[in-house]
This record gives C-alpha cells, sequence and structure tokens, in this order.
C-alpha cells in the first residue's frame, strides 16, 4: 500500500491564512515531536509522496508553514522557511516570520537541503540514524571535517517526492526553532492540509483512471521515457 498526499484546499488559501494570522494573532499551537524511532519515521514523517507538486503546491507549502509559525515569531522566535527544487536547486519560495533571523540560518538551511539532496531522506531521519554524531556520519560516508560541513544531520529539511516520478523532486526546509521543532512543523502542516490516500500499488484511484484510458487510446504515441517512468492502468 503506497500513501500519497492530496492537497485539501484551493490555491490562496495559504494566504488566507497568513493574513488572518497577521490581522489577529493568536497563541501558538504545539509542534508535534517527531519521532525519533528509526521504523516510525519510514512509516510516516520521514519523506513524503505528494499527488502533484506544482508551483502553487509549493507556494500553498510555504505560506502554510508562514501562517502555523507566524504566532513563534511574534513571542520572538522567528523562522525561515524554504522550498527549493531537486533538479536545479531553484528556490520556489522563501521567506522570514519575522526579525531576527540572520545569515547563520541561511547557511543551515543549505546544509540541510544538501543533506536530503544527496541521501533521499530527512535531515531528522539521518540525525536520528547517527544518534546526532557527526563524527560517525562523517566517517561512515568517508568525509572529510570540511565535506562534511556541507551537511546539515539536525531536524528542518524535507524530501518531498511526487507519485510515478522516481527521486525527490523539491525540498522544504525550516530553520530557526529546536531542530524537532523545524521538523515537526513541516510534518504537521502537511499531515493538517494535504490528505493521505492509500493506493495499492499498479492501481489508481478512481479520479484518475478516466485521465489513464484517454492516455491509453494514443499510448502509440507515447515515447519510451514516458512509458519507463509511468504506468498506465485501467
Amino acid at each position: 500500500m503506497t500513501t500519497v498526499w492530496r492537497r485539501r484546499n484551493p490555491a490562496g488559501y495559504g494566504y488566507e491564512q497568513v493574513a488572518a494570522a497577521l490581522r489577529d494573532p493568536q497563541p501558538a499551537a504545539a509542534i508535534t515531536k517527531p519521532s525519533t524511532e528509526i521504523n516510525e519515521l519510514n512509516a510516516l514523517g520521514n519523506i513524503y509522496t505528494f499527488e502533484s507538486f506544482t508551483t502553487e503546491d509549493a507556494l500553498e507549502l510555504g505560506t502554510l508553514l508562514q501562517a502555523r509559525l507566524l504566532p513563534l515569531a511574534q513571542a520572538g522566535r522567528p523562522t525561515l522557511i524554504s522550498v527549493s527544487l531537486s533538479n536545479s536547486s531553484q528556490v520556489v519560495f522563501q521567506t522570514v516570520t519575522g526579525p531576527g533571523i540572520t545569515p547563520d540560518n541561511e547557511l543551515w538551511a543549505a546544509r540541510k537541503r544538501n543533506a536530503v539532496l544527496r541521501f533521499g531522506v530527512s535531515s531528522w531521519f539521518l540525525g536520528c540514524k547517527f544518534e546526532q554524531d557527526e563524527d560517525d556520519f562523517e566517517s561512515k560516508f568517508r568525509l572529510s571535517r570540511e565535506q562534511g560541513g556541507r551537511y546539515a544531520i539536525k531536524g528542518g529539511g524535507v524530501p518531498i517526492r511526487v507519485r510515478g516520478v522516481e527521486g525527490t523532486v523539491a525540498v522544504v526546509v525550516v530553520s530557526g526553532l529546536s531542530q524537532e521543532e523545524d521538523h515537526g512543523a513541516i510534518m504537521d502542516v502537511i499531515r493538517e492540509n494535504w490528505e493521505a490516500v492509500s493506493l495499492t500499488p499498479g492501481l489508481q484511484d478512481s479520479s484518475l483512471q478516466g485521465h489513464s484510458r484517454c492516455l491509453k487510446q494514443d499510448i502509440r504515441y507515447l515515447s519510451p521515457d514516458f512509458l519507463a517512468v509511468y504506468r498506465l492502468t485501467a
């Protein structure tokens, strides 16, 4: 069974939540503390596979994180939020939630992003796997101290995948809180605003079946590369 995350709300919902948080500040909601157990993280909370991830989806994810974290900034705990594409490292969303963010947060965000892109798992997962031991991490992958400094095995970097596409499509990063909160905030926002849909491998949900049938009628025009990536079933 494969879990795919489908966005619940229309485009612009995230901006509405940001506006509401600015107009009517509320106490910060508790952030879920992520598990430190590797098996639990693998089941939920390490990698998220979305139904799609367009610029629109990136904006929704970024603004929903901003809305969620604004109350903490209003209490003197600002964060940096960044969403970037994996194939080009192009930043498609970035903001800070309040005053107090420094260039050091940018460096932390870059190091978390590097870790996600190289290893394909969340930076929190890496920290748990190596029990926050950076020397062990560097030794495992034969990294010099300088090379190891490019990666942060602290929470706050999460890979986004897309159903039917191999590898990481995007990386979302939060920096500024404790590493548990950085990771937990991403986890909470996805769970609250994307619906988990369980799909049996090789089968599609009903909303995609009609599209697949149309494509199969013209399958002779599809390139081998397309067919290698997508399994079309009716």
